[in-house]
Parts: structure tokens; C-alpha cells; sequence
């Protein structure tokens, strides 16, 4: 099958997959803009093109890893008969503009966390200073910088971020400060087609923030535990009731909402994601027991071709180098270093921030340069490791992280999932998370 892969933003875990297929003998094309950091992505693995138009007609199956550009054309595309999969332009606003996403869920019976819609920083000042109340702030819009989501431990936390993005100018577009509902996160996502959700909900645990015990930064994901079960009781609530919304905007795709369990047993969403999601992605591959390339077809044309090994749990560790997650080292220090172990690996290594390069190794007692899978940027793979428990999982994921060694001393963490040993008896006790087992 003839594959084109478009990124708008450069996703590198795209690269896991465009291997994945490449090995199951499909041709792969996969466009994202060139820049700096980006040029080197993929190099001596895969095809990169310049030009997605120029390609579209060639493809048996467009593939697109985000939904920020390019889809008011595509959508286009789309309308010609070409299977795509990926978010339609009403579709991406389900995730890009959070006001509008909220709505989606009201309008299909689902409950949503009391939040208020601002566009200028003194009004939402005034407004956390009259209610005196904890508040999250979320940006609205294609908005990169993760720390602008932010989750404030008091008012005076949060009217100070406000001054400080106020005084920067960080905040270009609109942003909406929701409630702070205490509780325990938990996602549940499903892939979608003309014929439905596909069996199998994807019910996940995302760990956020740069290092151990939730501390630093928001990086978006360092890691994720993740399950698919037939039957999931959080699916049923804020999944399944969407079914005729997503049908009605034409999406093929992955779809997932990030919610809060209170401690009265009752989902809070916070957020859509309308795109494949990485690492999430990556790790959702290692419970992938076909072609995925097969798999994502038969789900454009409405079949179900059931390659989700249910029950199992898979746990993914995000591996850096360099500044990350802020990017800021010039390219040339975090392009080129040599990733040493992966021969050692067969499938618990997902692709990122690869290509191939020259490095010094041993062979036969000596010390040669030759080639090897090196960096191609900060963001380098993502490791994983399934189970029948979590424990097992992760045992397995960390496993797999002590295999891979890179001279520059990776950044990852080391916890990820322990904290579902404490979160996991309270929302099982409201019917959530039905068999997971730590």
C-alpha cells in the first residue's frame, strides 16, 4: 500500500510508525516542513518529501499526525475519495478551540467543568480576585507552549501567572480559566470510522509533568499507562454519547477526552484530543497485534479489523537529551549522538528524534566508525513495555530504558505509573478502571 504521512508541525513520533509500516513492505512518503530542527528527522530511514500535494493522488492512505494546517485543503481531498485519516477543520475544533469543544460535549448530555471564556488578562484578573477560588487556565487555539496550561494552587498563583503572561505577552489567543475540580485524571480515548468506535477503548493515565512525583514543568507527556478493555465505564460516559457528533463532522481518527474523577464517582472532561497523540501513540503500538497500516485502512473504509490486544497494559517512557523539553541548545548539540543498545531491542523502541548516522563502535575487538541510528534532535524515543499488571508493564518499559545507552545522558522518569498504585482503589470503587490490576 502506497502511505503519505503530513505533519504540520514536525511530530517526530510519526517516525515510529512510518517504520512500522516501511517493515510490513508498504511504500512510505512523509512530509513535514523543513526547519532547523527538523531537517534531520528521519534522515537515511525514510522518505521525506517537500511537497504533500504533489503526492496526494500517488496515495493509497493519507495519514495525518496533527490537526493544525493544511485542512481546509484537505478536507478538500477528502471530499474526492481519497481514505484519510485524521481530523476534518470542525473536527480540530473540538480540541483547538476549548470553548467550542465544551459545547460539543454539552450538546451531546455530557457535563462539563464551569469555566468563563476571556480574551484580555485584566478581565480575568478581576474575575479570579472577585471569586477568590482555585482556577485552571487553558489557552484556546493552536498553542504549542504546554506551560500556559496551568493549574494553579491558589488565586494569588493564579492572578500572578496572569500578570506575568500579561507583561510577557505569552498568551497570543484566547484562554478560558476552568474550575478546579480535585480529583483523581484519567483519559479514555477510541479510534473511529464510518462503521464506529472500533473495539477496544483506550483507557489512560498521562504523566505530564518533566520529572518524578509531578514536579517541574508541564512537558505535555513524559509518559503513559494505558490499557485497551471492551467495556470501559468512563467510554460510556463521555465517549459513546459522542458517536453521532463524530460521524456528522466526517472523522477518522483517534479521539480521546482527558477528564477528572471526582471523589463522588462523577467524570469531569476537561479536553478533546483529535489526533493520534504522542507518545501516546507510540505506546498504544506495542499493544498493536498487525499490520497498522492494514488496521488504519479497514478503519477508513468503516471495518473493524481488531488488532488491539485487550486486556494487556502497556507503559511508555518519553527519553530526551539536551534543554528538553524547552529546545533551546543549538541543533548541532543534540543532532548526531550515537544511540547504542538498540540491537539488543526488537519491538519496545518507538522511533522519534532519529536518523541514521556515523559513530564510533566495537566490532570484533576493535574500535570502528560505522554506521548506527543516532539523534536527530532533543525528543529521541519513546520505550515501552506491556503486561498482564502495571508493575509487569513498567518493570518491562524500564527494562527496556536501561537497554538503550546514549553518551549524553538521557532525561526521563523514573516513576512512571507508580502513583496508580494510590489513585487506582478510589475510582475502582466508583466502577472505573474495571480490571486494571497495579
Amino acid at each position: 500500500m502506497k502511505c503519505l504521512f503530513i505533519s504540520s508541525v514536525g511530530d517526530a513520533g510519526e517516525l515510529d510508525i512510518c517504520l512500522r509500516a516501511q517493515g510490513e513492505g508498504h511504500q512510505i512518503k512523509w512530509f513535514f516542513p523543513p526547519g532547523p530542527r527538523t531537517e534531520f528527522i528521519g534522515k537515511g530511514m525514510v522518505e521525506r518529501v517537500k511537497d504533500w500535494r504533489a503526492h496526494m493522488r500517488w496515495a493509497d492512505l493519507v495519514i495525518l499526525s496533527d490537526n493544525v494546517k493544511y485542512l481546509r485543503e484537505i478536507d478538500a481531498w477528502r471530499s474526492s475519495g481519497i481514505p484519510i485519516i485524521g481530523a476534518t477543520q470542525e473536527a480540530a475544533r473540538w480540541e483547538l478551540d476549548r470553548t467550542h469543544g465544551q459545547d460539543v460535549f454539552r450538546k451531546a448530555g455530557i457535563d462539563v467543568v464551569p469555566y468563563k471564556e476571556f480574551s484580555d488578562y485584566d478581565a480575568a484578573i478581576a474575575y479570579v480576585k472577585k471569586e477568590m477560588r482555585r482556577f485552571v487556565s487553558k489557552p484556546c487555539g493552536d498553542e504549542k507552549d504546554k506551560s500556559l496550561s496551568y493549574v494553579a494552587k491558589s488565586p494569588a498563583d493564579m492572578v500572578y501567572m496572569l500578570q506575568r503572561w500579561k507583561k510577557n505577552s505569552t498568551m497570543k489567543s484566547r484562554f478560558i480559566l476552568q474550575d478546579f475540580i480535585p480529583g483523581t485524571e484519567m483519559a479514555v480515548g477510541g479510534w473511529f470510522g464510518p462503521g464506529g468506535f472500533s473495539e477496544g477503548f483506550c483507557e489512560n493515565f498521562e504523566f505530564k509533568k518533566l520529572m518524578n512525583d509531578d514536579v517541574g514543568c508541564n512537558t505535555g507527556e513524559m509518559g503513559t499507562c494505558l490499557r485497551f478493555v471492551k467495556k470501559s465505564k468512563l467510554a460510556k460516559m463521555v465517549l459513546q454519547p459522542l458517536e453521532e457528533a463524530l460521524d456528522k463532522v466526517g472523522y477518522v481518527g483517534y479521539v480521546d477526552s482527558n477528564c477528572i474523577i471526582d471523589e463522588e464517582g462523577n467524570p469531569w472532561p476537561l479536553e478533546f484530543t483529535m489526533r493520534f497523540g504522542w507518545p501516546c501513540f507510540n505506546i498504544q503500538m506495542a499493544l498493536n497485534k498487525g499490520d497498522p497500516i492494514e488496521w488504519l485502512a479497514a478503519l477508513a473504509e468503516g471495518r473493524d479489523a481488531r488488532n488491539w490486544k485487550l486486556n494487556d497494559t502497556a507503559v511508555g517512557v518519553v527519553m530526551a537529551i539536551g534543554d528538553f523539553p524547552f529546545s533551546k541548545m543549538p541543533v548541532e548539540k543534540v543532532v548526531g549522538v550515537p544511540i547504542y543498545g538498540l540491537d539488543k531491542i526488537t519491538d519496545d523502541v518507538h522511533p522519534c528524534m532519529m536518523m541514521r548516522g556515523d559513530a564510533p563502535q566495537e566490532a570484533n575487538g576493535k574500535i570502528v566508525t560505522a554506521p548506527i541510528d543516532t539523534t536527530a534532535g532533543d525528543y529521541v524515543l519513546v520505550a515501552t513495555g506491556t503486561g498482564k499488571t502495571i508493575i509487569e508493564a513498567q518493570r518491562r518499559a524500564y527494562a527496556t530504558v536501561k537497554k538503550v545507552e546514549i553518551p549524553s545522558s538521557p532525561i526521563y522518569r523514573t516513576d512512571i505509573a507508580r502513583k496508580l498504585s494510590r489513585c487506582l482503589p478510589g475510582i475502582q470503587a466508583h466502577g472505573y478502571a474495571s480490571g486494571w490490576t497495579y
